[in-house]
This record gives structure tokens, C-alpha cells and sequence, in this order.
């Protein structure tokens, strides 16, 4: 197997982020993966498999999208502002760190009244990575008003950036096609909307909100909840891509490690090739539950 480039990090803490499944997830990957001109990834998150595909050069075009606007808002600040969001976030660093821990706590909650309220883009992309490195377990949580609401996270000394790194991701998301256009276009949809950027040219990969593995787990990533229902509209969606064509690759939580007669994900996909990975929980409320865990991938192809 041909090593690859693996040099950029994500830069923000994301549940279910995917750097420690990569390996996993590059393995599963059909063997005629370069032949396929579009990536798009519905789900994009953090960006850890989308940035290994895009530092190793692996397509022509690349979609990445996410309902969550400031999101969205974050990467194209990097890409168009990068220099102005390293000033703005570098400033807050240096004020948080000569606080004490109950200036801190006050600082944080007002950057996160600022973060829920208008704001120019700049000041919303370092609020998000701001609130991100300093709340709770790194948790992006909305309420149903959608308004971030993850609470203080008391920690000592967060990293908060680094500047070598936003730089190169901003570099990476500048790259030019043979027409001179953006080789990576930055959407703002609900998934179900990407249909027309998708063919038998394209590989998918989704990773949407986890189904809960714990009692009471984490799913209001955004206002809308990504509840049950929508991981049946997601399997439609799935079922779609692979009527078009397209290879897809889906990854999920699996139920079986809270339920083991929990057959979820086994009758949703049970035209598809399902395969069980160890990963290793890293968000979790109760620090001795963190640890290897089962999840899925879920693939319309044999390799």
C-alpha cells in the first residue's frame, strides 16, 4: 500500500470526528477510487477524510457542505480571510489566558451571547473556534431557536489554533481548476438538496450526526435534531446516490454497543454491505466510558 500524506489536522474538536478512523476508512475505499473525478461529502464537519483526499490530490472537484451556517461561514473565512481571522482569533487567546478561571467563564459566555447574535464574519469565525476550544468536551450543540448553548469548559490551557496549520488549510481550500475556478466549491444545504452535483462520476462520503450509543446521547447538532427519521430520509437519500451510480461510503454509530437487538442500521441498509470498525470514543460526559467502540461503514460497492 502507497503511504499518503496525512499533514493536516483538523482544526476544530468535533464529535465523531473521523482522523482516528482514517486508516479504517481509507481501507474500505474501492480500489478504482482515482478514476472518480467528484468528491462530495454532505456532512463535512471537521474535514478530516476530505482534507486527506484533498492533500493527496485523489479528484478534480471537490463539494463539501453542511446545514450548519457558521460553520460553513468558518471555512470560507479561512479560505478569503485567513490573515484577519488569525488576528482576531489570536486576540481573544491572549485575553482568555490572563484571566483567571472566573473571568474566564465570564468571557466565555459573552462571546457566546456575541457568537448567537449578528456579528460580522470574521468575529463569527473566531467566536466559533473560540467557543469550540473552550466549552464543554468541544461540542457543537444547538438549541431549538438555533442558538448554541453548549456550556463553559474549564479548561487550563485550550490550543485554540495554529497558525501553520490555518494557513495551509486555507492554501489547500484556494486551489485553482483548469478554468480558474475554485477546485472546492463550500455549500450551505440540507443534504437532500446536493442530488444534481452527484453521478456515476462521484464518491460520497457521509457522515452525518451519530445515532446516540449512550441513554440520552447527542444529536441536536443543529436546531433541526437529527433524529431517527432523519436517518430513514438519509437512507432514501443513500438509495438515490446509488441509482445514480455514484460510490458511497456512510458511516454511523452502531447501535449494538448500547443494544445488541438493536437491528437499526441492519434492516435500514440491508441492501448494502455493512462492516463493523473499532474506534475510540473521545467525547464523552463520563471520562472512564471513553473508549473502543463498534461503528459502522456502510458501502454500495465490493472493492
Amino acid at each position: 500500500m502507497i503511504t499518503m500524506n496525512s499533514n493536516i489536522r483538523p482544526f476544530l474538536k468535533w464529535a465523531g470526528g473521523k482522523t482516528q478512523l482514517l486508516d479504517e476508512i481509507i481501507k474500505e475505499l474501492p480500489v478504482d477510487i482515482k478514476q472518480y473525478r467528484r468528491y462530495v461529502e454532505p456532512f463535512v464537519g471537521a474535514g478530516a477524510v476530505f482534507f486527506y483526499f484533498l492533500e493527496n490530490n485523489y479528484f478534480e472537484e471537490y463539494i463539501i457542505n453542511d446545514i450548519n451556517s457558521k460553520l460553513i461561514n468558518l471555512y470560507k473565512v479561512i479560505r478569503d480571510k485567513p490573515e484577519d481571522l488569525i488576528v482576531e482569533i489570536q486576540g481573544l487567546k491572549t485575553k482568555y489566558l490572563e484571566l483567571d478561571t472566573k473571568e474566564r467563564k465570564k468571557l466565555f459566555y459573552e462571546i457566546r451571547t456575541n457568537f448567537n447574535n449578528n456579528c460580522s464574519s470574521i468575529k463569527l469565525a473566531s467566536y466559533f473556534i473560540f467557543l469550540n476550544k473552550t466549552c464543554f468536551n468541544g461540542l457543537y450543540r444547538e438549541n431549538s431557536k438555533g442558538n448554541f448553548n453548549v456550556p463553559f469548559g474549564k479548561y487550563k490551557n485550550p490550543s485554540f489554533f495554529d497558525e501553520i496549520q490555518l494557513r495551509k488549510i486555507s492554501r489547500l481550500l484556494n486551489l485553482k481548476n483548469s478554468n480558474g475556478g475554485f477546485k472546492i466549491k463550500i455549500l450551505n444545504k440540507d443534504f437532500s438538496e446536493l442530488k444534481e452535483y452527484i453521478d456515476a462520476n462521484t464518491f460520497v462520503y457521509c457522515d452525518p450526526p451519530y445515532r446516540p450509543v449512550t441513554v440520552g446521547g447527542f444529536t441536536s447538532y443543529n436546531k433541526s435534531n437529527f433524529n431517527d427519521k432523519s436517518q430513514i430520509l438519509l437512507r432514501d437519500f443513500y438509495k438515490l446516490m446509488d441509482a445514480k451510480g455514484a460510490k458511497v461510503m456512510l458511516s454511523n454509530s452502531d447501535p449494538k454497543n448500547l443494544d445488541e437487538k438493536d437491528t437499526f442500521f441492519d434492516e435500514l441498509y440491508s441492501n448494502f454491505n455493512i462492516k463493523k470498525v473499532y474506534s475510540k470514543r473521545n467525547i464523552n460526559s463520563v471520562g472512564n466510558r471513553r473508549g473502543k467502540i463498534t461503528e459502522l461503514l456502510i458501502i454500495n460497492y465490493k472493492r
